[in-house]
């Protein structure tokens, strides 16, 4: 991957609420492909877009042309169903949209300086938001329906963000997280952290949203660099894990696990057996991140998501360790995970990773597709 000059083709790309699938757009239409497979799911040509939402893996879509043709304004969103291949809803705005989010109730519009929330069930607007000028769009939220979240830029010259009850609809907290504007911010899909990333993009940080606390500090590297994604995975998986691009082409991996609940907490299980006890006793973050050094292009804008080979409970990992020899414990606290990497050169990676408590980390590459040609030639 390192050495595809390819030229950047994919005009936004984006993985659904529960990482099953990701959409692509192109100038000439959009696909859907499935995350664990890279097989296409769903495509259609109907000219340039610049936004794809998908509600899961449902059949309903949000769409915003890139407005290289009078009928894909950028401007307008439609609510596409793919099953009928109807628009659902339309809705019409005064300036370019340029970030939209999905959840089963809420429809979230971003704008350059305001952001609407919807009910997207009757798709009336509940509540609009002035933010700061945001030129990218930059926003997070997390959909789950409990404890939902939208996170938006409060500065333009500073790391500031202000936080939104969705379900609530009023402010929640500010959080001033760096000296340097953001650049990539995240929510949990639980809603309980928020990571983000300055332009500097040098040390990414982790908060608790209910205290609005910071719960960690990682240091990506001492170069600054373009962070072009933070995502988090899946909550139910231990220990938690967060994975970042950047500009430099190299996909970094934190391991939070119990360092984001309780730092003054000695690690146990997995943790504990990956990290000696002088740094148990210290929970120094640096400890806590692995490099995929190279593997994407450089200065090439990407994504990725990260997700367990195998999801077992607390319980039921707590229960192994319990009863097990230590050769069999040992082997329950290797981490097997996955990372799926979409670059806009067009290119979908599959990397695997393997975290255990007698090895250096391992990871190689599983699979490797054009996402610009037809599914018969991929890789």
């Amino acid at each position: 991957m390192a050495n595809q000059s390819a030229p950047r083709q994919l005009l936004n790309a984006s993985f659904n609420q529960d990482n099953s699938c990701f959409s692509i757009c192109t100038r000439d239409g959009y696909k859907i492909f499935n995350c664990k497979s890279g097989s296409l799911c769903y495509e259609k040509s109907d000219g340039a877009l610049s936004i794809v939402e998908m509600l899961y893996s449902t059949s309903l879509l949000a769409i915003v042309g890139a407005g290289e043709q009078p009928a894909l304004s950028p401007r307008r969103l439609c609510l596409f169903n793919t099953e009928t291949g109807t628009a659902v809803k339309e809705l019409n705005f005064v300036t370019a949209i340029l970030a939209v989010r999905l959840n089963r109730k809420s429809l979230i519009v971003v704008l350059q300086d305001k952001a609407y929330i919807y009910d997207l069930n009757k798709v009336t607007i509940l509540y609009t938001i002035d933010t700061v000028p945001n030129p990218k769009g930059l926003c997070a939220f997390s959909p789950c329906q409990d404890n939902c979240y939208l996170a938006l830029p409060a500065s333009t010259d500073k790391g500031v963000v202000l936080i939104y009850n969705v379900n609530e609809l009023h402010s929640h907290c500010q959080i001033n997280a760096h000296k340097s504007p953001l650049a990539a911010m995240v929510l949990s899909s639980n809603g309980s952290h928020i990571a983000t990333a300055s332009e500097q993009g040098t040390v990414i940080r982790v908060y608790l949203v209910s205290q609005a606390s910071k719960a960690s500090s990682f240091r990506r590297g001492t170069s600054p660099a373009a962070i072009y994604c933070l995502s988090f995975g899946p909550p139910s998986q231990v220990p938690q894990l967060l994975v970042a691009t950047s500009s430099s082409g190299s996909v970094h991996i934190f391991t939070l696990g119990l360092l984001i609940t309780d730092r003054k907490k000695k690690p146990t299980g997995l943790l504990s057996a990956m990290i000696p006890g002088s740094v148990n006793d210290a929970l120094e973050p640096s400890y806590h991140h692995v490099v995929l050094q190279n593997v994407l292009p450089s200065k090439v804008k990407s994504y990725a998501i990260i997700q367990n080979d195998k999801e077992v409970s607390t319980t039921e990992e707590t229960s192994l360790e319990a009863n097990t020899t230590q050769e069999t414990s040992l082997e329950a606290n290797t981490l097997r995970a996955y990372i799926y990497t979409v670059t806009y050169n067009g290119y979908y990676n599959v990397y695997k990773l393997t975290l255990g408590p007698e090895v250096n980390p391992i990871w190689n590459l599983e699979r490797e597709c054009n996402l610009l040609t037809s599914p018969s030639e991929q890789i």
